[in-house]
């Protein structure tokens, strides 16, 4: 599987720009288009996106304005992604040729850029094959993430998905463990099995994993909290059970 087929991060302002990203299947991690205006081009940007199963954001003018890097946005903002992003399924491929049993990360509606880009930093670096995050109420593979990745997220398979629960039944039939991660989780980090085939959920930064996500684990991880805090920040949580994935494996051996 090709995995490094980047793009140049752009924001695309202006309806025939727009319009012609579209058209020439750039991959747009979100639209911003004017609120409560009847213009059909408008509109028809926004049917466009929804089509192509990218969010779309409508918002006020004066975010639009301060968003605008052009000055000239016609009430329409695309964000591009900085990279194509994959299937779960290339994911699955790209562990099977490697020889490997599937390592895969799971972001449940990190929203974050900074955070989001520091997991899949780690998870580059600790071997996991792919990252899986959700098309709403998640940051997508912008400038931001791929800065705060330190490029790794031009390498990592990333895909994005409309259902993340849907998303985790396929990798359950695929074969593979559903670990999620939570404050009140009840099977301890350090006293859990993480070889096989398996999935680690990370949770939102403030919320952790949603309801639904959360009944589809098979197991909950809790870390050790020895100090007045009740919780870690969410990329930080997940560096540490991914690089206990990694010491059970046998790295470094």
């Amino acid at each position: 599987m090709d995995i490094s087929r980047g793009f140049e991060n752009e924001q695309i302002e202006g309806r025939n720009a727009v319009a012609e990203a579209f058209r020439a299947g750039r991959p747009v991690d979100k639209l911003y288009i004017a609120a409560g205006e009847g213009d059909r081009s408008l509109s028809f940007l926004a049917a466009t996106a929804r089509e192509k199963g990218v969010p779309v954001a409508e918002c006020d003018r004066r975010k639009l304005d301060a968003m605008s890097q052009t000055h000239s946005h016609q009430g329409v903002i695309a964000v591009c992604a900085v990279r194509e992003y994959c299937t779960v399924e290339d994911i699955l491929q790209h562990a099977q040729a490697l020889g490997e049993e599937p390592f895969v990360i799971v972001c449940d509606e990190i929203t974050d850029g900074h955070n989001l880009g520091a997991v899949i930093r780690t998870a580059e670096c600790a071997g996991a094959h792919g990252v899986i995050i959700p098309k709403h109420r998640s940051a997508g593979v912008t400038a931001v993430v791929n800065k705060a990745s330190a490029g790794a997220a031009q390498h990592m398979p990333i895909a994005r998905v409309a259902n993340l629960r849907t998303a985790l039944q396929e990798l359950k039939a695929q074969g593979l463990w559903i670990y999620g991660t939570a404050a009140d989780g009840d099977s301890p980090l350090w006293q859990t099995e993480l070889t096989g085939p398996i999935a680690v959920v990370i949770g939102s930064e403030g919320d952790g994993m949603g309801r639904l996500v959360r009944e589809s684990c098979d197991f909950v991880l809790s870390l050790p909290m020895k100090g007045r805090l009740s919780s870690l920040n969410a990329s930080v949580a997940g560096a540490i059970v991914m690089y206990e994935v990694l010491r059970q494996r046998g790295a470094g051996a």
